[in-house]
């Protein structure tokens, strides 16, 4: 009686899965047939840089406060405050950005197999996500802070304009905070922008040492 022989794995002659119709399928890469989009990295590092924008605004109202007051021969110009603000504004956005985009970076996945170029597109792209919900996150906060604190702010300055005598001051004092509202406003846009383009660089520095140290 023949016995059908039996191969063993290892030795000379041994039947691979080939032989019985099967193929050995190749690894998987990682972010292969899935969204490139690294969600985990992009939400840390939104509210990183929207804890660091709290901050830096927090410190920034302070000193604002304490340079202006109520006598107008020691406190700053509105002019002076409208530059001041911007300023600070603007390294706000430049320290927000550069740390969440940094943060989106470091924290996402490794593409393997992925060209050059798509890694440096991708870590742009992240940077730039990583701004965005940053500054819809700060936005809402801003937003429901300013509505809770209108109705106070509103009354006291109608009570103060009620109260001055000088119709041509009050009118010259409004002017004056309306120009300087509108000069914060386009600083403030510009510096937004500015911290748009700081995060994308941040991310893509940030995964690039990411890629030659893990």
């Amino acid at each position: 009686m023949e016995h059908a022989a039996t191969a063993r794995p290892g030795f000379p002659g041994a039947p691979t899965a080939s032989s019985f119709g099967n193929e050995v399928s190749a690894p998987a890469i990682s972010g292969a047939g899935g969204s490139a989009a690294s969600w985990p990295a992009i939400f840390a590092g939104a509210f990183v840089a929207t804890a660091a924008t709290l901050v830096l605004g927090t410190l920034g109202a302070g000193l604002g406060f304490a340079a202006a007051g109520p006598w107008p021969a020691r406190s700053i110009s509105p002019t002076s405050f409208a530059v001041s603000t911007a300023i600070w504004l603007i390294v706000t956005q430049w320290v927000s950005a550069a740390l969440g985009g940094y943060i989106a970076g470091r924290l996402r996945t490794r593409w393997v197999g992925t060209h050059t170029h798509e890694v440096f597109f991708r870590d742009t792209a992240h940077g730039l996500i990583t701004w965005a919900v940053a500054t819809v996150l700060v936005g809402v906060l801003f937003a429901a802070a300013a509505g809770s604190g209108m109705a106070a702010t509103g009354s006291g300055v109608a009570a103060a304009l009620h109260g001055t005598a000088d119709a041509a001051a009050t009118d010259a004092v409004a002017q004056s905070a309306r120009h300087a509202a509108a000069q914060t406003a386009i600083y403030l846009s510009l510096s937004m922008l500015v911290g748009a383009f700081i995060a994308c660089v941040s991310a893509v520095l940030g995964g690039r040492l990411r890629d030659e140290h893990v």
